[in-house]
């Protein structure tokens, strides 16, 4: 790769492909003069890209193809991948056009005091499981961040009072939300507050949620409703964020109670049944 980035040996290539040349006539071709294409050969020649070979006082260069089809299905493969993830790129375009979008209303404190969100989805999974998704940490952690970034506490005490915290790291800093929960219906309820806080620990903006579960035939119709308060200006990334990040989410969510098996039922034994034993 680095022997074709030139736009000459590029050029001596594609005179190459052709037929085998001399240098006299490559330098011709090119325009380059022949101490020049020589070099330019050496080069191409050192990186396996063609052959030279001496024919009395004439030295005649030939392409050698199998590099250069090595180097397309390396780029055949890239290519693919970045078709494959292309909504990958597609989220990062959506997150900077809300950016834009909101930049000019950011401009003071408050500035999306009253914005709200709404998620739906339906989830491959009965009610019970997606509601341990929502109350076990371990099982709240393997969902509940975009990706790259990766959960390092949170929390969804089950009962009023109790904590909420969410905070997730990337290779630029830590990012970290408090807040309490305000209801808890196990397993179709869940209500509770996260401001998020800025390096400082100030509060950069507060959400509150509510997370209804509902019971469906093909398994659980979630329901996720967001209001914002409590805006600062220094908010802009994060507000401008949510529709994108609850969307990644809740992806996740899908894909991971799709794939935990459900909770194995267990037996109570009677008095009598232990005393027996």
């Amino acid at each position: 790769m680095s022997a074709l980035a030139d736009s000459a040996r590029w050029r001596i290539l594609e005179l190459l492909a052709e037929r085998p040349r001399s240098v006299g006539e490559l330098a011709e071709l090119t325009g380059l003069r022949q101490p020049q294409a020589t070099k330019h050969l050496q080069t191409l020649a050192n990186a396996g890209l063609v052959t030279v070979f001496p024919l009395g006082q004439r030295r005649v260069y030939a392409l050698e193809a199998a590099p250069l089809a090595e180097i397309g299905e390396r780029l055949r493969l890239l290519i693919e991948t970045a078709e494959t993830n292309s909504g990958e790129r597609d989220v990062v375009a959506r997150y900077r056009a809300a950016i834009e979008t909101d930049a000019a209303k950011a401009d003071r404190d408050r500035w999306a005091d009253g914005r709200s969100f709404l998620f739906e989805r339906a989830l491959p999974a009965p009610r019970d499981l997606v509601w341990r998704h929502f109350i076990d940490s371990t099982l709240l952690a393997s969902w509940w961040a975009p990706p790259s970034l990766t959960v390092s506490e949170c929390v969804l005490e089950p009962k009023v009072g109790g904590r909420a915290v969410l905070e997730y790291r990337d290779a630029e800093g830590r990012y970290r939300s408090e807040g309490r929960v305000h209801a808890a219906q196990a397993p179709e309820r869940l209500v509770f507050d996260l401001s998020v806080l800025d390096g400082a620990g100030g509060v950069s903006f507060t959400g509150h949620y509510e997370v209804g579960l509902k019971e469906t035939d093909g398994g659980t119709a979630l329901r996720l409703r967001l209001n914002i308060t409590e805006t600062t200006a220094g908010a802009l990334p994060y507000i401008a964020g949510i529709e994108t990040g609850w969307r990644q989410v809740l992806d996740n969510l899908a894909r991971v109670v799709e794939v935990t098996p459900p909770m194995k039922a267990t037996t109570k034994k009677s008095k009598d049944e232990n005393d027996h034993d």
